[in-house]
């Protein structure tokens, strides 16, 4: 895959027309159409890049996964598939474990401001989410929407209506959802709707917006509106090596692309969520909730597990519990984040 990737590039390149003298081109890969709403905040940034560089500096991007896959794109970025591209290292298997359970330490923070905020805190305070992403220069994080349930053809209206369900669900849902009886597997976002379409998940622990984003309404008949804490994560990356090669002036106007893009990613997902609700609502998804003390129960179970997870870390070497300390403090209110100091 990644050589078949590498080889498109090339081909691409070979084809496109020399650059005019004194401009940059950096490549962008994502595994989303243009009309995305991940993409249209990316369109946005790009669109910035080049106003603020004068035209010196361009992105080419390169929609849909035809360069960068869903489940390797950080390491395909290490290597150069791409210059920059969207990563999601929640999902890798290996080498991203603290970025992979740190979200999960978000309960109390609903707005995707306040997530990266909170991310923020905890990758600059935290020497192994800064291993973790060694050979790359993070140009954005990323938060969302709160999640949900949606579901096929079972109606979930209590947390007891779980038992039995297998859904898709990220990293730090897994022991939640297990220890209410469910299924859990983690894919890629964008696996999602074939599994469900075929019947191999019975649904995903996902946001109202992906009924229009991506279709689920035509797979799926029920959403229950739990609220889920979400946490936020690195999600856009320029290759450590080609950052290095650019100017002192591009690099500098990249830096400060970063709050460009983190801002238009949290007004794309907060529109798509209002689009998500109309779409569900065109396509008959029926809507519930699960009552009070459920939801009480629930939110007991996740900060547990997000901690047993935390501590699980050390047999790994890596001082989770203190990043999940640090989490805690930092969450000063409802949806309020003051980083507090390391412990």
């Amino acid at each position: 895959m990644r050589l078949f990737a590498a080889l498109l590039l090339l081909l691409v390149t070979a084809c496109s027309r020399p650059l005019p003298e004194g401009v940059t081109e950096l490549t962008y890969g994502t595994p989303y159409s243009p009309s995305h709403p991940f993409s249209r905040a990316d369109i946005r940034w790009m669109e910035y890049v080049e106003e603020k560089s004068g035209g010196t500096l361009r992105i080419r991007p390169i929609w849909s996964g035809a360069l960068l896959s869903s489940d390797m794109s950080l390491e395909e970025i290490r290597h150069g598939v791409a210059d920059i591209g969207l990563i999601t290292p929640i999902y890798v298997r290996g080498g991203t474990h603290l970025i992979r359970v740190q979200s999960g330490f978000y309960s109390g923070v609903e707005s995707v401001e306040a997530q990266v905020a909170l991310y923020q805190c905890l990758a600059r305070h935290s020497p192994q989410i800064q291993r973790e992403l060694e050979g790359v220069k993070v140009l954005a994080a990323q938060g969302g929407l709160l999640p949900g349930i949606v579901t096929r053809t079972r109606q979930v209206k209590t947390l007891d209506d779980i038992k039995g369900l297998r859904l898709r669900a990220p990293t730090e849902l897994m022991r939640v959802l297990e220890n209410l009886g469910a299924d859990p597997i983690n894919m890629p976002m964008g696996e999602v709707y074939s599994a469900m379409a075929k019947g191999v998940i019975d649904g995903v622990v996902a946001p109202v917006d992906t009924f229009r984003a991506l279709h689920f309404g035509e797979v799926a008949s029920y959403f229950n509106s739990i609220s889920i804490p979400r946490g936020a994560y690195p999600a856009r990356a320029i290759g450590a090596e080609r950052w290095n090669s650019l100017s002192a002036e591009h690099r500098r106007i990249l830096e400060e692309s970063i709050a460009v893009w983190e801002a238009a990613l949290a007004e794309e997902v907060r529109a798509a969520a209002e689009q998500g609700l109309n779409t569900a609502r065109k396509e008959n998804v029926v809507m519930t909730r699960i009552p009070a003390a459920d939801q009480v129960r629930f939110d007991r179970l996740y900060l547990r597990d997000a901690e047993e997870n935390a501590v699980a870390l050390e047999r790994l070497g890596i001082d989770g519990r203190s990043v999940f300390s640090l989490a805690r403090r930092s969450v000063v209110g409802p949806d309020q984040v003051e980083c507090g100091d390391p412990a």
